[in-house]
């Protein structure tokens, strides 16, 4: 079965209804970029009610203070780095996180796919998301798709999620193109941006449960 992360989860309702949808992952974004921000006095709180869940708190380029505030607030299992952290600042922040560390790659075309490997052992995960648009305010979050089958033939040492322009209506046939054993998903299960839709969390998870269109 593909594992889920739902992302951007900003009320107790939102994470209630991930729970039931069966996430195996809960993300907070702690980035006043982003419409999906929460304090990391927030995210301690919703980090609370996602009992069964490994709790990912995302942010972008993240000091010192703010990673031992989220550390402090929130204990989360898992800190995702979604900005130009290098590697070094890998090794940094997973002092922070329970687990470790999951780092967002951008990605547009193959080319790409090369600035993964400079994460491989040093992450504990990676994030392949889709590239901004140009002149964007934050690195993620837009709805963007890419090729997913780009990703097919990754040789990693490191389990990996797929993100970037899913909803209930294209993640089976990109979880077939890529072959992701995990996504993460956040605005498409929104309404508008920043606010999440339980039936549309609950239809993201059934879609994954059905064969992609065109496969047995």
């Amino acid at each position: 079965m593909t594992e889920i992360k739902f992302c951007g989860l900003k009320t107790g309702r939102d994470v209630a209804a991930a729970v039931q949808a069966g996430a195996r992952w809960t993300g907070y974004v702690i980035f006043p970029a982003s419409p999906r921000h929460v304090t990391p006095a927030l995210a301690g709180e919703l980090a609370h009610l996602a009992q069964g869940t490994e709790t990912v708190a995302v942010m972008v380029d993240p000091d010192d203070a703010l990673l031992a505030q989220i550390r402090d607030a929130m204990r989360p299992d898992w800190i995702q780095l979604h900005g130009s952290e290098d590697p070094r600042r890998v090794v940094q922040a997973r002092a922070y996180a329970r687990q470790g560390i999951i780092k967002s790659v951008p990605v547009a075309d193959a080319s790409d796919l090369e600035a993964a490997r400079a994460y491989d052992r040093v992450a504990d995960m990676l994030l392949f998301d889709a590239k901004p648009p140009r002149g964007a305010s934050r690195p993620g979050g837009w709805g963007e798709t890419y090729d997913y089958g780009l990703l097919k033939n990754l040789n990693l040492s490191v389990p990996w999620l797929l993100s970037g322009g899913l909803d209930a209506s294209n993640v089976a046939a990109a979880v077939a193109a890529s072959g992701a054993k995990a996504v993460d998903v956040s605005s498409g299960i929104e309404s508008s941006p920043g606010i999440k839709d339980a039936a549309r969390i609950q239809a993201f998870a059934d879609a994954l449960a059905q064969p992609a269109p065109g496969l047995t």
